[in-house]
């Protein structure tokens, strides 16, 4: 076994009144000696956990038509295989992070790991829909184990000189494994069959589990026997669930209808009875003089918005991609490696840039390049080339990255290290609720303008004025990038609604792009004005 350090955010007696607030990191007396001793094998080691998780985010979208068809599903059966992880995992991260500071972050790490491995494989097993969507519930659980104890790990064994340029590469190992997803899925299902999206965990689940047993220390704060905080866990999950449930489900019922505002304002109130119970405990499942340090609360706020634009986009692109243009997974995949190769390079460039000038400019900068590609995409239409594309594609690629990395280090690298793996889980949360929101919001606002535009694209494009109308009933397929044609229409017939159908489509992600530009350029101006100068304000 591993020997187990105490990590500890204020200074020992015998410090200097000017000792930086971490100088315990750089040697501590109880630190693990040899091969435990390397904060960049730890860092490899969080690496293969991290990328599992990262890779199955974005696998499982590329499998769920053969999913459907395989298993006899439903469309709503569909929707659950992913509402379920994502419920699962958002109503859990804060308490992962928190139990991995209080009773060990390589033990929890390490189970979360393990259990997601295990989790996969079942799923593949299960043989039915209900199995499929359970055991996803489980992985998301086990997911919400090991995502905050990656970074809570990082900020234990790195000395914050190196901590921004340890977070830029755990940054771009996510960015990749997403980014890659849609590729090694198309593969998978094309050549082997839906299962093998979630037995690929297994050998990188092996891996993980082996070399973290072989390199990772232990690290935890020791904060007495005192109760853990059961109330707040349960306010917890249950407000996440409540909100997430109503983001989630606010396309398919209509953001402005009574269900789904009375269910949002619902998830709010009991989040705000839970910061209101935090406050009255000594020892709170998430400490709210955590966010007394601005930067940490912007870049959770930048941080939901990194991957609102980054899910959100990335989920019309693949509709237009493969619906629109009639690639295959793979062939939609291989067009979006500049985002992911865009990415490889931003991350660990958006940490340099945060380590020397602070989050205040590195944060900006990536929202304005994610406006720059949304805006970009003003231009796309149904036979755009590809040199119309790959430009927004970079842009955002780069944007997201140095996000990613600059946002991450202002959460984790501003709460001190006792509070490692619930700053992780606050950073986790804060990502899974703007990729939900991305999802879910642009959607719909594509199926909006789809609905108001279909007849007249379709009129325009030649289609006889009352089979236009007709048509209108088909525009929740439209709103996917799918023209209603049939078999049976004429060529010219088919021509015409094929191109009035991808115009309105085309209309929608106009629409989307633009509201996407215009949050991204005020989350760079909240940052600009919310992020103190000095990149080091925020730890003292």
């Amino acid at each position: 076994m591993s020997s187990t350090r105490v990590d500890r955010s204020t200074l020992p007696a015998d410090s200097p009144p000017d000792s930086p607030p971490d100088a315990s990191l750089e040697s501590p007396p109880d630190a693990p000696r040899g091969r435990r001793a390397k904060p960049w094998l730890t860092l490899i080691a969080v690496a293969f956990g991290l990328f599992m998780v990262g890779l199955d985010g974005s696998v499982v979208s590329i499998a769920n038509p053969e999913i459907g068809r395989d298993l006899h599903a439903s469309t709503a059966d569909l929707q659950w295989v992913t509402n379920a992880y994502l419920l699962a995992l958002a109503a859990a991260l804060i308490l992962g992070g928190k139990l991995g500071d209080r009773f060990g972050r390589r033990t929890f790490y390490m189970i979360g790991v393990a259990g997601f491995t295990a989790s996969s494989v079942a799923i593949g097993l299960s043989g039915s829909i209900d199995g499929v969507i359970a055991f996803r519930a489980l992985q998301g659980l086990f997911g919400a184990l090991l995502m905050p104890n990656t970074l809570g790990l990082l900020r234990a064994v790195f000395p914050p000189k190196k901590f921004g340029m340890a977070v830029g590469i755990w940054a771009m190992v996510s960015s990749v494994s997403t980014a890659l997803g849609p590729i090694v899925g198309g593969l998978l299902v094309e050549r082997v069959n839906w299962e093998s999206v979630f037995y690929i965990n297994a050998p990188i689940g092996v891996i993980a589990l082996a070399f973290s047993a072989f390199v990772l220390p232990q690290s935890k704060n020791s904060t007495g026997h005192h109760r853990f905080d059961i109330p707040g866990v349960v306010l917890l999950a249950l407000g996440m669930l409540i909100l997430v449930f109503g983001v989630v489900k606010g396309e398919g019922w209509g953001w402005a209808s009574g269900t789904t505002l009375g269910t949002l304002a619902a998830g709010l109130v009991v989040l705000a009875l839970f910061c209101w119970y935090e406050t009255r405990i000594d020892h709170p499942l998430l400490p709210m003089r955590l966010f007394r340090s601005p930067a940490l609360t912007i870049g959770a706020v930048i941080t939901a918005i990194n991957f609102f634009a980054l899910l959100g986009v990335i989920f019309f692109v693949m509709l237009y991609l493969q619906n629109v243009r009639g690639m295959t997974p793979v062939q939609a995949g291989v067009r979006t490696l500049p985002l992911s190769l865009a990415s490889v390079v931003a991350s660990p460039l958006g940490a340099k840039l945060t380590e020397r000038f602070g989050a205040r400019l590195t944060m900006p900068l990536g929202m304005l390049l994610q406006a720059g590609a949304a805006f970009g995409m003003l231009g796309w239409g149904v036979h755009s080339s590809y040199a119309a594309m790959w430009p927004p594609f970079i842009a955002l690629g780069l944007g997201v990255g140095m996000v990613m990395a600059a946002s991450s280090e202002a959460i984790v690298g501003n709460a001190p290290v006792k509070d490692a793996g619930v700053a992780g889980g606050l950073q986790a949360t804060a990502l899974q609720i703007g990729g939900a929101l991305g999802t879910s919001v642009l959607i719909s606002l594509i199926s909006s303008r789809v609905s108001s535009t279909l007849t007249g694209e379709l009129t325009s494009a030649g289609v006889p004025a009352p089979m236009a109308h007709g048509l209108d009933a088909a525009k929740d397929a439209v709103a996917m990038g799918v023209s209603p044609v049939s078999a049976t229409m004429p060529s010219q017939l088919k021509s015409a609604v094929v191109e009035g159908s991808g115009q309105a489509f085309m209309n929608g992600v106009h629409t989307a792009a633009l509201v996407t530009g215009v949050l991204c350029l005020l989350g760079a101006v909240v940052a600009v004005v919310g992020v103190r100068r000095n990149p080091e304000a925020g730890r003292h």
